[in-house]
């Protein structure tokens, strides 16, 4: 019989420059039996070591760090190849910079002043594959992919496939695509393959935008 997804600790990884940050994140982690600090750093560099060497099931990403910003470094794991969710942690709540961070591949957007309580309920549903982003930010998300919809070919759903279309509604749900295949049915490869082919019909570039468009016009109902 499988054990269920969260049987063992969700294994953490924390890149920031904050140390008093890092020593209260570990400090509230270590309260948790399901979620524990794999490691953490200021150095964005050395944090890319330690995704490699200790592959935790996420990492917790400033955006603004001296030298190596959130933003490369995201880009840096994901051509070094690491598979696990990533989560930007930070201040920010500027429209261009969650838009920036979703864009390219990150799977939350959380910032510091959240509760503590909140901030553990968050990561409990980033380790279930889910995507993550501050309740307040998530007006300003649709308000920025509304005001930049100036494209040729507006999103129209009746492009879609049946398949395309339940695989949308999973999406618009937060579900990685290892959940979707594994409700569907499918293997996570054909997951990828509709992704890929309903962001191309629906004229959108990413799976939070796909998301969130569809929480929008109600295809998630």
């Amino acid at each position: 019989m499988a054990q269920p997804e969260n049987a063992t600790p969700a294994t953490i990884l924390l890149i920031d420059d904050h140390p008093l940050l890092r020593r209260g994140v570990s400090q509230l982690l270590e309260l948790e039996d399901d979620l524990t600090l794999a490691g953490e750093t200021g150095e964005p560099e050395e944090g890319l070591r330690l995704a490699a060497e200790l592959d935790p099931d996420m990492i917790l990403l400033d955006l603004n760090m001296p030298g190596l910003n959130g933003i490369e470094t995201l880009k840096r794991l994901r051509e070094q190849g690491f598979a696990g969710r990533v989560v930007m942690f930070t201040v920010s709540d500027h429209e261009e910079d969650v838009v920036a961070a979703l864009r390219s591949g990150a799977d939350g957007y959380l910032l510091k002043d959240m509760d503590p309580d909140e901030m553990v309920r968050q990561l409990r549903q980033v380790a279930l594959g889910r995507m993550v982003i501050s309740e307040s930010l998530t007006a300003l998300l649709a308000e920025a992919l509304r005001s930049q919809r100036s494209r040729p070919a507006a999103p129209n759903i009746s492009s879609l496939t049946q398949r395309e279309r339940e695989i949308l509604r999973e999406l618009a749900a937060g579900l990685s695509n290892k959940l979707i295949a594994r409700k569907l049915d499918i293997t996570d490869g054909t997951v990828k393959v509709h992704v890929k082919h309903l962001l191309k019909k629906l004229n959108l570039r990413s799976r939070v935008e796909a998301a969130v468009w569809a929480v929008q016009e109600g295809v998630d109902k």
